[in-house]
């Protein structure tokens, strides 16, 4: 499922009594046996085991910014009213049976299917939308995100059990796909208590093909199939969503089949899974979404409140050497915050180059020279040393950050790297406790960069690096409520012109997403968004787990 509002990435015990594991597994089977099921008509059976290089901090969608939750969730376990169509990526209904936008495109109706029954059993209902919604909206629920795309809604209302009605105060050009892709949660399981903290964080119950099942915190996260789903069921069984911070290990533990599928490293793409036995039993697929790495550079820090300092660390960011040598071309230099392939992005726009003598000449400009010669730079008495905040596991992130300490020593700028676990990691960012740090976006298929850089975030949302320009807000604003692409897009590049301008961020790369898939799993297709395991399907001859008893 794409993501329908920006999210945070790194920028990259089975039940022994359920289960038997069928001879001919992935060590026997051969590329030929794999090969002879490529027509086979869909079945059911079989789990997927899926890894993920990050542990969410929460399954509670309306609170998660990151795409572990996603991937576990959207489309899983929750759904939404309408959804983007993998193919022509038209919206269409899900939940939602049909819907209705006034002439002047400020009220939205949305007619729900009937039947439809949360995983307890509870009726899903227009007031679990309402209640969402007002949740999403609710200043102590940490949502600021999210509910910087719902600002325009004047009230939201449940005309009946299976009717329920937006009515915007103005136009929004991506109010159908929010209002109707909006995250809905069981009402009457979030009403009691504290939202933030109900215990369903971990334990969610949505209305979609999978039902959760198990959280065993730092090993994996299990779905079952929700054989009472209200729509067609999918084929594979359980799908089991392993977590592995570490990259290599991960590929260890791939290569002994443990793992079913999972994402690749650029050395791993390039150099470690080229073998004629491992392509025997894995198929590897590169393609692009919508996605971008950065560094951003906290601006509220006496470093880097001066739009020289900034331009000068871009400046010293060697991106082509960093493409060639760690992405292995595996990916595009990036100048402005919005997907390369999309006509959003400005093309005009070309990347500073690696010049570490100008990047010497701006910061002396800007007064951070070495004034007592003591080999590190300073300014009014702060020495340039600075921390670069890390998530651990992110082995590209790693290089970089390497590369440029050393890059930023010759210029006389101490960095210290720090690494921690991605629970803290955006906990930092949410207290704004961090001078600069490197990530990736997740987009959708149409940008609002209201999320990230509107002024109005950087107390409280995306915008963690503090960026705040009136001129860049009006142009925000206005793009908003343009529902004429091409208008659009010239205002948000007159956006992109502030933002290059200012260097809040340093732009990287938009990198191919590089996976690995067991080969016995077939229906897989590439779609303009990535893939869709709900497709996928495992001929009876190759299943490899197998339901055997339902009792502990």
């Amino acid at each position: 499922m794409p993501n329908r509002f920006l999210l945070l990435l790194i920028f990259l015990v089975f039940i022994p009594v359920l289960i038997s594991c069928k001879p001919g597994g992935t060590e026997t089977t051969s590329e030929d046996e794999y090969s002879k099921y490529s027509d086979a008509e869909p079945v059911e059976g079989d789990w997927l085991i899926y890894h993920l290089s990050a542990e969410p901090g929460t399954l509670n969608p309306i609170t998660a910014t990151d795409a572990y939750e996603s991937t576990i969730n959207s489309g899983n376990v929750y759904e939404t009213l309408v959804k983007r169509d993998n193919e022509t990526l038209e919206i269409i209904p899900l939940l939602a049976d049909r819907w209705e936008i006034s002439d002047d495109k400020l009220v939205y109706t949305f007619f729900i299917k009937k039947g439809i029954k949360w995983h307890d059993g509870v009726p899903f209902t227009s007031h679990d939308v309402v209640f969402s919604f007002e949740k999403i909206m609710d200043p102590k629920v940490d949502a600021p995100a999210l509910r910087s795309y719902y600002k325009e809604i004047r009230k939201v209302q449940a005309v009946d059990d299976h009717t329920v009605r937006f009515t915007y105060a103005r136009p929004y050009f991506l109010a159908l796909e929010f209002c109707g892709g909006m995250n809905v949660v069981p009402k009457h399981i979030f009403e009691k208590g504290d939202f933030n903290t109900n215990p369903f964080g971990r334990h969610p119950i949505g209305t979609g093909p999978y039902r959760f099942l198990r959280w065993d915190t730092g090993k994996e996260i299990i779905l079952e199939r929700n054989e009472s789903y209200w729509g067609e069921k999918p084929n594979i069984k359980r799908i089991i969503f392993k977590i592995i911070t570490d990259s290599t290990v991960t590929l260890q533990v791939l290569k002994r089949g443990e793992i079913d599928f999972s994402g690749l490293t650029p050395i791993q793409w390039s150099r470690q899974t080229s073998s004629e036995r491992f392509l025997k039993h894995f198929q590897k697929l590169s393609y692009f979404t919508p996605n971008y790495s950065f560094i951003g550079w906290n601006m509220n820090t006496p470093f880097f409140r001066d739009k020289r300092v900034r331009t000068a660390m871009t400046y010293l960011v060697n991106r082509n050497l960093i493409l060639e040598k760690i992405l292995y071309n595996l990916g595009e230099i990036v100048t402005n915050p919005f997907y390369i392939n999309s006509p959003e992005y400005d093309k005009s726009i070309k990347p500073f180059p690696f010049n570490p003598l100008m990047a010497k000449r701006l910061l002396d400009e800007a007064g951070w020279m070495d004034h007592d010669g003591d080999g590190l730079r300073d300014k009014d008495g702060v020495k340039f040393d600075f921390e670069f905040l890390l998530p651990s596991g992110s082995v590209t992130g790693e290089q970089i950050s390497t590369i440029l300490k050393e890059e930023l020593k010759k210029v006389g700028i101490k960095m210290n790297i720090r690494r921690v676990e991605w629970a803290i990691f955006t906990k930092q960012l949410d207290e704004r406790k961090f001078d600069a740090v490197t990530l990736s976006w997740a987009m959708g298929v149409e940008s609002d960069p209201y999320q990230i850089w509107n002024s109005s975030q950087a107390e409280r949302g995306s915008n963690f690096v503090g960026f705040k320009n009136k001129e860049a807000d009006l142009l925000m604003e206005q793009a908003r409520t343009e529902f004429d692409r091409k208008k659009r897009i010239e205002l948000y590049k007159k956006f992109a012109e502030i933002i290059y301008e200012e260097q809040p961020y340093t732009f990287l790369f938009c990198r191919k997403s590089t996976v690995a898939l067991q080969r016995r799993f077939k229906g897989v297709k590439v779609h303009p968004l990535g893939l869709d395991p709900l497709e996928w399907f495992v001929p009876l001859p190759l299943q490899k787990y197998q339901e055997v008893a339902s009792s502990p």
